[in-house]
């Protein structure tokens, strides 16, 4: 089972903040750093110092860091053009050494795009295939090769498709909880497969009609890496994780139903039972990027016990 840190830097958090971060997952051993794709925070507070980009974080971290890979839950598709996206996620790639991965989604919030101008699309998931097709189609292109595109959304004439990544093939992960077209989509071109916040029931359901889709595809259902994100909060004793509850405002049972929290003894238990539906990969999403004790109780008492 990996286990890897997924932060929502929106909330509020500077470059510095998530540089800590992750540099203390990777000395910590876990798998990979991850960050959301948001430019407005999310409930009440003032979100202070303000967003950060999410490749442009990555292509500091990528420079900063040496073992831990780094990617996206997930990159936004209204955010930037797929030929943009392509060659950003291409340079990242070369600047980490090969050690990117692109979660791509359709968007979902548009309080953000309105707050910052930008175009909220009423037809993202035709969008999204368009620009899945693009970025990997741009990619596999052999250096001297063009590519060219004519879709609904989407138009490339004569690309000569560079830069190319570092990796052979930089993992492709899709993600969420739609019961047809997202599988579909999941089949044809994802890596792996992710399920955010979802419950034991709803991820095994979900894990069922990727294998099928994949299987009807053509694709072994074993190719995919099955994967979920949940929240975490985990102390020594039950003070510790009130504490650690109260600090980013959710309740203690509220979290131990809908997430990963209670004693490191009761994560363990509970990622034992996504493991036993299939996934292999677990994306825990820590809030408070200040409480870096948080992340060492984790590795030491949860992480040891997986690996």
């Amino acid at each position: 089972m990996d286990l890897r840190i997924f932060t929502e830097p929106q909330q509020g958090a500077d470059y510095d903040t998530l540089l800590t971060v992750a540099k203390a997952a990777e000395d910590l051993g876990f798998d990979a750093f991850y960050r959301s794709d948001h430019y407005l925070r999310m409930g009440s507070g003032d979100g202070l110092p303000g967003p950060t980009d999410a490749w442009i974080t990555l292509a500091g971290l990528a420079r900063e860091t040496r073992r831990i890979r780094l990617g996206t839950l997930m990159t936004a598709g209204t955010f930037r053009l797929p030929g943009v996206l392509a060659i950003q996620v291409a340079q990242v790639d070369q600047m980490s050494g090969g050690r990117v991965e692109l979660g791509l989604g359709a968007g979902w919030f548009e309080e953000e795009h309105k707050a910052y101008g930008i175009p909220f699309p009423k037809e993202k998931f035709g969008r999204l295939e368009e620009q899945l097709a693009i970025v990997t189609g741009l990619w596999a292109t052999e250096v001297g090769e063009t590519f060219s595109y004519d879709g609904t959304y989407y138009q490339l004439t004569d690309s000569p498709a560079l830069p190319k990544p570092a990796q052979a093939k930089v993992p492709v992960l899709i993600g969420g909880h739609g019961a047809t077209r997202t599988p579909r989509l999941a089949a044809q071109y994802a890596d792996e497969f992710n399920i955010p916040f979802a419950s034991l029931e709803d991820s095994e359901k979900q894990f069922g009609r990727v294998r099928a889709a994949a299987q009807a595809h053509g694709r072994s259902p074993d190719d995919l890496v099955y994967s979920n994100a949940l929240i975490v909060c985990t102390g020594k004793d039950d003070a510790e994780v009130a504490r650690r509850a109260a600090a980013i405002g959710r309740d203690v049972e509220e979290l131990k139903a809908n997430g990963l929290a209670g004693s490191p003894a009761e994560v363990v238990d509970k990622i034992g039972s996504f493991e036993a539906i299939g996934s292999s990969r677990i994306y825990l999403q820590v809030l408070d990027l200040e409480d870096l004790d948080h992340l060492e109780l984790i590795s030491s008492q949860i992480q040891s016990q997986l690996t």
